[in-house]
């Protein structure tokens, strides 16, 4: 299974209040909704069954309007399902209701039990919450085109749905602004069920969940950041490493994604709303290219960035200016004591840094260079983390702090440079043997080693060390024994290959 976890730009400049809200409302309305739902669409369902067969077995009876169109959306939709019912040994549902109806000849008793069916079905259509508020191509009423964006029928549908809309929305809402981004949306959802009724007219199957709003976002994605890279997890195992992470390009990843929905909704009818899909990921990509060249989406972004400007406090202004006028001891107390205050300020010590390097103080440079090495990785602006990095190498650091540098070690083998990322594990394990960071990192080389760089030599090597190691580790004899076991399985198979080979020869 694949499934997106982040993507490059994981922050924004505000809060993202109406992504948020809308995650709020859809988890609220869930909870208030689901179980009434569950036991109504049980009950609908019975009914549904029984009328069907009952219409199946005994074409001659009179059905209402609103059971005739039950049934001929059925037959229209599932005909070999139908057709398997009206077959005198069907076993589509086999019980003693279904055995007596099949022997019943009673005209009178026959449309009894009909009109009685079909008087249960009437009340349970009036009262179901997704009769009423979910969207039916058939006979839509305009406000299913906006209640149906909110009802959801398990809790994996829901999760799904939210998880796409948090990774797509919260950009775009920093980028639309709050007004036409959550406009955007609605309108997306609405869209998306006009499309789904267009590509199945008469339908009376009903259609809930926020996917073609979500799918709007992510049309609209595509075309606001298409060369973003969206990080994806591949789970494929149940061994010591259980999935693969690797990255993908939005021009990629979303043409596929919507191809298959065009795919699966020319195939036979699964349930899913595949077109409201399609529909919404149409329009969210039209609404985008639409923003874009008419100067609204500059406009609303020039206006965020009046709102977020960010305006330094006086201590770095009056600090700044100290600087500029070579009064460096003055600067560097007044950002001391602003840094007791806010010892996380990144811009206190950029500017504490380029005091340091006036003064040919490289000590105090490396030492500053280090703390905003951690604010970065806190912030995750992992491209300047790795720049502080290997500034602070440059000017001769050989040992960043432990935690600091097993953050930094992860940054290679998420690019995909797993040679460094194995060097850097290393030289982390070997400054600070007695420390925590060093057993974790030499598990971070065993990992790289056998899974992605093919030597289970240097895997069994470093999950040993580790297994040797005095630093207490209790907690990680499950990974490490692992670890071994898979290592020497892979040894064992490359022996067993070379063997084979030799003897070939």
């Amino acid at each position: 299974m694949i499934v997106p976890i982040g993507h490059e730009n994981m922050s924004a400049r505000r809060w993202p209040v109406i992504t948020l809200g809308l995650i709020l409302l859809n988890f609220g309305i869930f909870l208030s909704t689901h179980s009434v739902m569950e036991t109504q669409g049980s009950q609908l369902g019975q009914v549904r069954a029984h009328i069907l067969i009952l219409a199946a077995i005994h074409p001659q009876i009179l059905l209402t309007s609103e059971v005739r169109e039950l049934v001929t959306d059925f037959q229209n939709h599932d005909p070999d399902d139908w057709a398997e019912m009206q077959h005198p040994n069907s076993e589509v549902i086999d019980d003693d209701w279904v055995a007596r109806m099949r022997l019943l000849d009673d005209p009178a008793a026959l449309q009894a039990e009909m009109d009685s069916f079909a008087g249960q079905y009437s009340q349970l259509m009036a009262s179901s919450i997704d009769q009423r508020y979910a969207f039916v191509a058939a006979h839509p009423r305009p406000i299913t085109y906006l209640t149906s964006t909110f009802l959801h029928g398990g809790w994996w549908h829901l999760i799904g749905n939210m998880w796409f809309l948090w990774l797509a929305g919260f950009v775009l809402e920093d980028a639309w602004g709050r007004p036409l981004y959550l406009l955007v949306y609605l309108t997306a959802g609405a869209f998306a069920c006009q499309f789904d009724a267009w590509a199945n007219p008469g339908s009376i199957v009903s259609s809930i969940g926020a996917s073609g709003a979500v799918a709007g976002l992510m049309g609209a994605f595509l075309v606001r950041f298409p060369k973003m890279k969206i990080r994806m997890m591949w789970f494929f195992d149940l061994g010591l490493f259980p999935f693969s992470r690797f990255w993908m390009r939005a021009y990629w990843l979303l043409p596929i994604w919507v191809l298959t929905e065009i795919n699966y909704g020319m195939g036979p009818r699964d349930g899913i709303g595949h077109w409201a899909h399609v529909g919404g990921f149409l329009f969210g990509g039209i609404t985008a290219v639409a923003l874009r060249y008419s100067g609204l989406e500059h406009t609303l972004n020039k206006a965020i960035e009046e709102k977020v400007a960010w305006t330094p406090d006086p201590e770095i202004t009056q600090a700044g200016d100290l600087m500029e006028h070579g009064k460096f001891d003055e600067a560097a107390a007044t950002l001391n004591n602003y840094l007791t205050a806010k010892p996380d300020s990144v811009e206190a010590w950029s500017l504490l840094r380029a005091g340091h390097w006036q003064r040919s103080d490289i000590q105090a440079y490396r030492e500053a260079t280090v703390t905003l090495c951690g604010l970065h990785l806190q912030a995750r602006e992992h491209e300047a983390a790795w720049k502080d990095y290997e500034e602070f190498l440059q000017l001769g650091g050989d040992k960043m702090p432990p935690a600091i540098w097993l953050d930094l070690c992860r940054l290679p083998e998420e690019q995909q440079d797993f040679e460094r990322a194995v060097s850097e594990y290393e030289k982390l394990a070997a400054a600070y043997p007695s420390e925590r960071q060093s057993l974790l990192a030499r598990l971070g080389a065993a990992r790289i080693c056998l899974k992605r760089l093919n030597r289970p030599q240097d895997a069994l090597r470093f999950c040993e060390a580790v297994s040797a190691s005095a630093v207490p580790h209790l907690d990680l004899e499950q990974d490490i024994e692992s670890g071994i076991r898979e290592a020497k399985n892979a040894l064992s198979q490359v022996k067993a290959i070379s063997s084979g080979a030799a003897s070939a020869n």
